[in-house]
């Protein structure tokens, strides 16, 4: 895997000598909205379309049959079968009074984790079906499209872990996305896989030239979108068949549970039985994920948009702070940190009408990176800070900051992941500084 912290900064498209002429199309059309049947409920009282709030607050509404505001936590794992001996049927594990008491057993489905699904579907315009992480949905995934090859590029290692070990099983051949001598090997049936923002840059990639391609070769396009979640990028806005979120970051958004999300485009849902496809695998991955965290999922969806839209906007501006200082090579910034890495400071970004504005109008996400001149700096920093704590993942409230070569090998040792939280932006600026300070003031004194 190439070192994406090292490679330059990037448009967002593929390298030369791939055809980018389809960059400045408009998205591919993805038919007409999806809108699943208790969210349909719901909105026909209205005379407009609910907010991404009213849904994270209410499309669960309709699954919902208990006095009690807040929904309850089930941990059981098993559900008695109806009493009434002519309503049982064999291996058919719907109630008829589904989908409010429909559960069997929890490995197939259970109500903290389908209350959390039935959100996610209106939120994410697509069915959505959770497992127990981010990389067992990415697993989960290969194995129900079961490709040749997929090409992937720079992000998230552990996805390239996953089809390692898929390809001592299958022989799957892992392909350089951003290679156009790789890309000319697909075939019809492969995956074209794109992660955007990119892991840990926080750089985006065009959607809608990927979605050209991939139409071209016949492939899947499947997109990782955990570091965009609603309501920065609709990915089904550019046909693709499935988006994957590891809902431990934004969707859990409080450092405490561990989810991933696969959300089908609705046409391969309907059409070709992409949703039943894979519930009924993942019954038999027993990658499922646990009834706590489906109550946590819950709880933390209720807040998306107001989390999310404040983090990406202080990140925002923690970003042009830095870049503006940047500039000045004799500032304090200037003189330890080489530069920074997130799709604000893309060329796009500066373009209107642009890909990148149409494919993330309400913001470029939470998460960039810090390059600095030394790899020593970069090891010291975190522990000059005081309101960011030094650790791995990203996506909740607190704001993180991570040596990454910590857990990611492949990235540069001079390379700082940030992961912005809900604190005053300003506040995390005056941290960052006295950081700074601190990390001169010691190199002072051992010079």
């Amino acid at each position: 895997m190439a070192d994406q912290s090292s490679a330059p900064a990037s448009n967002g498209h593929a390298p030369a000598g791939v055809d980018t002429s389809a960059s400045g199309l408009r998205p591919a059309q993805a038919g007409p909205s999806f809108v699943p049947e208790g969210a349909a409920d719901l909105a026909s009282n209205f005379d407009h379309q609910l907010s991404l709030s009213s849904l994270s607050v209410h499309a669960d509404d309709y699954i919902n049959n208990h006095r009690a505001v807040a929904p309850p936590l089930h941990v059981s794992t098993t559900f008695r079968y109806n009493s009434d001996p002519d309503k049982l049927s064999a291996w058919n594990n719907t109630d008829p009074n589904a989908p409010f008491d429909s559960h069997v057993y929890s490995r197939d489905s259970a109500p903290n984790t389908t209350r959390f699904e039935a959100i996610l579907t209106s939120l994410l315009k697509g069915p959505a079906i959770t497992y127990s992480s981010g990389l067992a949905a990415f697993h989960a995934m290969l194995v129900f499209l079961n490709p040749k090859r997929v090409a992937i590029g720079g992000g998230y290692h552990g996805c390239h872990g996953v089809i390692k070990v898929l390809s001592k099983l299958n022989g799957l051949e892992q392909l350089e996305l951003e290679d156009p001598e790789d890309l000319k090997k697909l075939q019809p049936g492969d995956v074209m896989h794109v992660e955007t923002p990119l892991n840990p840059t926080g750089e985006a990639r065009d959607l809608a030239f990927y979605a050209k391609l991939a139409r071209e070769l016949g492939c899947y396009l499947t997109v990782d979108a955990t570091f965009a979640p609603p309501p920065l990028q609709d990915p089904f806005a550019y046909g693709v068949d499935i988006a994957m979120h590891s809902g431990t970051k934004y969707f859990g958004g409080h450092s405490d549970m561990l989810s991933g999300v696969l959300a089908v485009h609705p046409r391969r849902a309907r059409d070709d039985g992409w949703l039943d496809g894979l519930r009924e695998e993942r019954l038999f991955l027993g990658s499922v994920m646990g009834s706590l965290e489906g109550w946590l999922g819950v709880r933390s969806l209720r807040t998306l948009e107001l989390r999310v839209e404040r983090q990406s906007a202080s990140a925002a501006s923690l970003v042009g702070w830095l870049a503006a200082e940047l500039e000045d090579r004799e500032s304090l910034v200037g003189r330890t940190v080489d530069r920074l890495q997130h799709a604000s400071l893309q060329p796009a970004a500066k373009e209107e009408g642009s890909w990148l504005r149409r494919q993330m109008p309400k913001g470029y996400g939470p998460v960039f990176s810090i390059l600095m001149k030394d790899a020593e700096d970069a090891r010291r920093l975190p522990s000059k800070l005081h309101l960011f704590h030094h650790a791995t993942s990203l996506g909740g409230v607190e704001s993180l900051i991570e040596w990454r070569a910590m857990t990611d090998k492949s990235v540069a040792k001079t390379l700082l992941r940030v992961s912005i939280g809900v604190e005053g932006w300003e506040d995390l600026k005056a941290d960052l500084l006295h950081g700074f300070q601190a990390l001169a003031a010691e190199k002072g004194k051992t010079a």
